[in-house]
């Protein structure tokens, strides 16, 4: 039934047509998933069966588009629960309220989630569209609390849209788009965990001193020293002196972050190839590498013998070992014999070079991916405002 009509600020060419307003409810039959009882009774599932069993980590895990499912639900199961052989949309409406998501699975849906059946609206627009409105559900809850959905409530909820094909045009258009981001974030996160990897793989074990995966030109054994032999000097951060000053950037944690910069009247006393450390507070141990500047009042600066980037890639290597091992208990902060306690590698400065070069290419690959990803996601915020009512 139209009540009124409105068109959005941005079209495809070739619409002319104005939007209507209709309620969920009169567009697909709003149903609700069912899930057998007790959920964690083992008779339910069966790992040889080729219905999957949709839970809230896989709409996590996969952004809402659902194209596998580790877990799978029996024949009895099946019987408790709606069961979806063909590709639907579904809204969350637990844990991740407000979700839509998609199975292109065969999939068991529990009650977590309400189905929409027998559509009359083209199934990607409306996904695009219930992204867009997820943060408005937020009405329906009290301040501070988890918002309460429920199939009656999406029934009655409103939204304008436009005839199929435009529905259809706008749909595929935001898919090419989630496709798009879709790729680049799982290049990114390959070549994040390509570096997990190498980093493990790239330097010797304790004991040993030859790594397992290595540059084919190279064969002469490592050499295991502490921290302190292979840096020449230390550096210790200073306080901001003067925030008017345009001299140096201020080296502090939130511009080594993506923060904001900051310019202060003193000399830069680091160098790009310094390796930097936060000394005190809760990320105590945290390492950087790759900056120019002045120091800041919580961090202290290695200077390196010969190469900064090796030695940093050992450091982030063991990361978790540095904040588990060389930090005060209570509040932070990093050993004062920390140089002299913990062991590094070296080999040859020719060595040391390729890989901290190839480490320095990983880390610029990462950054190039999650740049497009995030770029191409606000885009998608910024035309889904112009696309939709």
């Amino acid at each position: 039934m139209k009540t009124k009509s409105k068109i959005p600020a941005l079209r495809f060419k070739g619409f002319t047509d104005a939007w209507e307003v209709r309620k969920l409810g009169s567009l697909t039959t709003v149903v609700r998933g069912a899930s057998p009882r007790p959920i964690q009774d083992p008779k339910w599932f069966d790992k040889e069966s080729d219905i999957g069993w949709l839970r809230i980590v896989d709409v996590t895990e996969q952004n809402g588009r659902i194209y596998h499912l580790e877990q799978h639900i029996s024949k009895l199961g099946q019987e408790k629960t709606r069961v979806l052989t063909e590709p639907h949309l579904l809204l969350s409406i637990a844990a991740t309220v407000g979700k839509p998501v998609v199975n292109y699975v065969k999939t068991g849906v529990h009650d977590g989630f309400l189905i929409f059946l027998n559509p009359t609206f083209e199934r990607e627009f409306m996904f695009q569209w219930l992204e867009m409105f997820r943060p408005k559900w937020q009405k329906y809850g009290q301040p501070g609390s988890q918002v309460n959905l429920n199939s009656e409530l999406v029934r009655n909820q409103e939204i304008v849209l436009p005839n199929y094909k435009e529905q259809q045009k706008i749909g595929a258009f935001f898919k090419q788009l989630d496709d798009t981001i879709a790729l680049h974030q799982r290049k990114c996160d390959q070549t994040k965990e390509l570096k997990k990897t190498m980093l493990q793989k790239m330097f010797p074990k304790k004991g040993e001193r030859i790594p397992e995966i290595r540059f084919p030109e190279f064969t002469d054994e490592w050499e295991e020293k502490k921290l302190g032999e292979v840096v020449e000097r230390e550096i210790k951060g200073k306080a901001k002196a003067n925030m008017q000053g345009t001299k140096s950037i201020y080296l502090e944690t939130e511009y080594l972050n993506g923060g904001e910069t900051t310019f202060v009247d003193s000399d830069a006393d680091i160098e790009e190839d310094d390796i930097l450390i936060l000394w005190d507070g809760s990320q105590a141990g945290t390492v950087y590498h790759g900056f120019f500047g002045a120091l800041g009042s919580t961090l202290k600066a290695y200077r390196p013998k010969e190469s900064g980037k090796f030695v940093y890639y050992q450091l982030v290597a063991h990361q978790e070992m540095i904040f588990q091992r060389y930090r005060t208990p209570n509040i932070p902060h990093v050993i004062k014999t920390f140089t002299d306690e913990f062991s590094v590698f070296t080999t040859s400065l020719s060595e040391q070079e390729r890989i901290g070069n190839f480490f320095k290419h990983l880390d610029t690959l990462i950054a190039l991916h999650q740049s497009k990803c995030d770029s191409l996601k606000e885009l998608k915020k910024t035309l889904l405002r112009q696309l939709f009512v």
